[in-house]
């Protein structure tokens, strides 16, 4: 799965809008947008931020692993 799927998917788990995953990870909600829609993939700082936002491991997001 590739991590644009995985941010959206773990954003709509943890019951957040772009908004407020934005204002956690100190990006745009515009910047979730693209990189939900696959636009552009996350810098390794942003993962990090987005794995601690949203309860998961880095691995996860950049889809190395499946838990």
């Amino acid at each position: 799965m590739k991590s644009s799927l995985r941010i959206k998917e773990l954003r709509l788990e943890n019951q957040l809008t772009q908004k407020q995953l934005a204002d956690k990870v100190g990006y745009s909600a515009s910047m979730v947008t693209r990189w939900e829609k696959g636009e552009c993939e996350p810098t390794a700082s942003a993962i990090v931020k987005l794995s601690k936002a949203l309860n998961c491991t880095t691995d996860y997001l950049l889809g190395k692993s499946d838990i």
